[in-house]
């Protein structure tokens, strides 16, 4: 069946004015979406990737995302797209679960990941997402403004976790260096008066850290931890990949996209696993033959991809943006196993 060529002009392109995909020429191009096939977005967010892929072919696309604002806003999409479109309410870690269960096995032609939080969340400041406007301190991805929500939010993290224990999220997620002194600032001014809103953090964050490097705000790393840590980013990111391995068809193509080093790290070491690069066998001693497992993947790219430098004049945002990708060989999917892929073990 012919593959179609991306559409010429689609890298950088916004969808509705807002939200602008990123690395959307190469993700077709991965994907290579063709008439007939059927393909998973993993966090469909403005639905960027999921018009790219219905536009490119006559095919189908399934899409995850657990953000109720996110759900009511593809109506249109759905409308204009029809029962080629189909959108789950709920994490992409499900998928798992999903071929756990017998679903989605085999099915797919495709799966892309575009991870992270989205233009979207952190254009709404009732989310509690951005550190450069003021809201509720909540980050969870499962709420809306105005409705109920469950589960820990960051206000929850900050005003009760023990002080060694928000040290640990924000060096182990955010990488922040001086994740001990933030974090004993923190327990030391909630005593006064617990946080609510999201400026309160950020400006305590900065008096902390003091000047940091032009362009980069200096609670970008502890609100991406507290983030992270909130919605089990990494957890989720874990599953969705192994859920992708049990879901492709043979010849179905991965491609995720990364914003920053932890994730990037997984993903780089989860694909490479899989293609057999690392085995966890010394190379001074003989493999055994129950330590070889067959590749249930071939690499595309053997270096990440990143933005063209137009891209990042039209979307800043893609600065850090990083692209791997994997195509699904015949071979079983491998045995649910964590270690060796880079993840951080938090204490709590």
């Amino acid at each position: 069946m012919p593959r179609r060529k991306p559409t010429a002009g689609i890298e950088g392109r916004a969808q509705g004015g807002r939200h602008i995909p990123v690395l959307l020429a190469h993700i077709i191009e991965a994907l290579q979406p063709a008439d007939g096939e059927t393909f998973l977005d993993m966090t469909y967010g403005a639905g960027g990737y999921s018009r790219a892929i219905l536009e490119a072919a006559d095919c189908r696309v399934v899409a995850f995302d657990r953000d109720p604002m996110v759900i009511a806003a593809a109506a249109h999409m759905r409308e204009e797209f029809g029962e080629r479109l189909e959108l789950l309410a709920e994490p992409f870690g499900n998928l798992l679960a999903k071929t756990q269960e017998g679903d989605f096995i085999g099915s797919f032609d495709g799966a892309v990941f575009d991870l992270g939080v989205s233009s979207m969340q952190l254009d709404t400041p009732e989310r509690g997402f951005s550190f450069q406007s003021d809201g509720p301190l909540d980050m969870r991805m499962s709420a809306s403004p105005g409705s109920p929500a469950s589960g820990t939010s960051a206000a929850d993290v900050v005003n009760t976790y023990a002080e060694e224990d928000i040290a640990d999220i924000l060096y182990k997620l955010g990488e922040e260096r001086r994740s001990r002194a933030i974090a004993k600032a923190i327990c030391a001014r909630r005593t006064e008066k617990p946080f609510s809103r999201t400026l309160e953090l950020a400006e305590l964050v900065r008096k902390v850290l003091g000047r940091t490097p032009p362009g980069k705000h200096p609670a970008t790393r502890t609100f991406q931890a507290l983030r992270m840590y909130v919605n089990d980013e990494l957890g989720q990111l874990l599953e969705g990949l192994a859920g992708a391995e049990r879901a492709l068809r043979p010849g179905g193509r991965l491609v995720v996209v990364t914003f920053h080093s932890i994730e990037d790290r997984i993903v780089k070491r989860f694909i490479s696993s899989r293609c057999g690069k690392s085995q966890g066998v010394s190379r001074h001693m003989p493999a055994s033959i129950e330590s070889i497992r067959p590749p249930s993947f071939q690499i595309i790219n053997s270096r990440s991809l990143t933005s063209s430098k137009a891209e990042l004049e039209a979307n800043p945002r893609a600065r850090s943006a990083r692209m791997r990708a994997a195509v699904r060989t015949a071979e079983d999917p491998w045995p649910l196993e964590w270690s060796g892929l880079g993840v951080p073990r938090l204490k709590t």
